[in-house]
């Protein structure tokens, strides 16, 4: 694993989902758990939570769940995510159950579920790319 998340500062890693309040609570390998409680302020014009959340939620937790496989100094990124939303949200608590499916040396696939107070409402399913960081130089 690249980092440690049990005392990761995820606030500053990723402002954008402190932004929409999500957060993770599980974290193993090849698996991650993350949840959003739904709050006006996440609506669309429909009243109803914005499917830009519930992609946030799949493609974060798929990252989470494939930082848990890599080696040291390997990174990822998304290449592409595929989701099919089955339901309309407006309350309650969002979580979304992610796996790692297949980690090849230069590609993984995730699938991440999401359920609304014990409704699945969304699946997706994700392919990432695997590279090593370029460190800049000054020269």
């Amino acid at each position: 694993m690249p980092f440690d998340f049990k005392d990761f500062n995820f606030k500053d890693f990723n402002p954008f989902c402190h932004l929409i309040g999500l957060s993770f609570t599980k974290i193993k390998k090849g698996y991650s758990q993350c949840v959003v409680e739904v709050n006006k302020e996440l609506y669309n014009p429909h009243k109803v939570l914005h499917g830009a959340i519930l992609y946030t939620m799949a493609d974060t937790g798929m990252g989470g769940a494939l930082y848990t496989c890599l080696k040291k100094g390997e990174l990822c990124a998304t290449i592409e995510v595929k989701i099919n939303y089955f339901k309309a949200v407006r309350t309650g608590t969002i979580t979304c159950d992610t796996k790692v499916i297949n980690k090849g040396r230069r590609t993984a696939v995730m699938e991440s579920e999401l359920i609304n107070d014990g409704v699945k409402v969304a699946k997706a399913l994700g392919t990432y790319s695997i590279f090593i960081a370029k460190i800049k130089t000054n020269e």
